[in-house]
């Protein structure tokens, strides 16, 4: 891997190797764009197949960030970090607390958070090295479980999709095939049961599912049947990668807005679900209620001015979508445009200013 080649292609500022043999950390942070503000992306940890595997995962991830925090509206840039080892037995206090020190040696330039293999517990160690980190326990006044503020921002998003689809933001009466049942979705489903959708359900979970029947009335389904029930919308909540050549043929739905990650498994499914006249609401757009949330932790957390921010999801979607219609290409892409239309903004400002600071000295001298 050619990393300085990758880096500029994809136009990376920084990536930072950090070792500690004592406590075994092999830490890789990916620093992208700081455009907006300070990066903020969470801490994987995970057993990666090879180093040159966790590197291209730590890009990737803080590419996606930047692009997440960009189109949320949020003022910070993308980062992310990898561990190298197994979240069950590799960890222990001194290895995320020597992490932390190297995060502080930033000096707010990268901020981190949980991600997968990682929890609040680690976050707490972190942060007795570090300010930079969010998700922490509520008792140093984190904003606690990120799933129901998540599910709420999809839950928004959705009834902006919907009204592009129908007319009407309005989901009484709407059939949604929630795809997933986890704590995202639990309480996304408690959402639309609250407004009068009728929910159809389907989750490897057993106990997941009769737990979503038996409060909010839904109808359970295998997993391989949730992609072809007669519905008005989907949710894929749970795998990524599932909209692809097997269920596109199979869907039925006027929407596509749901919680899952990396939902396309290739552009190429983005560009075919936009010719069938799917509205579908970007994975990255839709499902940052919890970005937004623990940035709020950034401004000493405030659980109503959290929640008001993460009302703009519907109008991040609305935004995502007019941009579609204004240059004819799929909501996939006007979501990247979005995003990269507010760095560009703030990068042309920054260079403005600068120009402006700069003839003023000229005149003074």
């Amino acid at each position: 891997m050619e990393i300085f080649k990758y880096l500029e292609k994809y136009d990376y500022e920084q990536i930072l190797f950090c070792q500690d043999k004592q406590s075994g950390l092999k830490a890789i942070i990916s620093i992208h764009d700081t455009t907006l503000g300070p990066a903020l992306g969470g801490t994987r940890m995970w057993t990666y197949e090879s180093e040159e595997a966790a590197i291209e995962d730590a890009l990737r991830l803080s590419r996606g960030m930047t692009y997440k925090n960009a189109a949320a509206g949020l003022n910070l840039g993308g980062g992310k970090t990898v561990i190298i080892g197994d979240p069950r037995k590799d960890k222990n206090e001194e290895m995320f607390r020597a992490f932390g020190r190297f995060i502080q040696g930033l000096n707010g330039r990268y901020i981190t958070a949980e991600d997968v293999g990682t929890t609040v517990a680690d976050m707490d160690m972190i942060h007795e090295e570090t300010d930079f980190v969010t998700g922490i326990s509520p008792a140093f006044g984190s904003s606690g479980n990120p799933s129901p503020v998540t599910a709420y921002g999809v839950y928004r998003g959705m009834k902006a999709a919907a009204k592009e689809a129908f007319g009407t933001d309005s989901l009484e009466g709407k059939v949604i095939a929630v795809q997933g049942v986890g704590n995202v979705a639990y309480n996304l489903c408690r959402h639309l049961h609250e407004e009068g959708a009728q929910l159809i359900v389907a989750d490897i979970n057993k106990e997941s599912v009769q737990r979503v029947v038996a409060e909010f009335g839904a109808k359970a389904v295998e997993p391989n049947e949730i992609y072809g029930v007669d519905c008005d919308i989907y949710a894929p909540c749970a795998l990524g990668a599932v909209i692809n050549d097997h269920t596109i043929s199979q869907l039925k739905a006027k929407v596509i807005a749901g919680a899952a990650n990396n939902q396309l498994k290739d552009t190429a499914h983005g560009d075919q679900i936009h010719e069938m006249g799917i509205v579908y609401a970007p994975d990255y757009v839709i499902n940052a209620g919890g970005v937004i949330n623990v940035a709020d932790e950034l401004y000493g957390y405030n659980p109503e001015r959290a929640m008001k921010k993460v009302e703009t999801v519907y109008n991040n979607i609305e935004k995502v979508i007019e941009i579609a219609k204004r240059d004819g290409i799929p909501t996939y892409l006007a979501a990247d445009r979005m995003a990269e239309e507010r760095i560009e903004r703030m990068r042309n400002s920054r260079s403005q200013f600068l120009q402006n600071e700069k003839h003023t000295l000229n005149r003074r001298k």
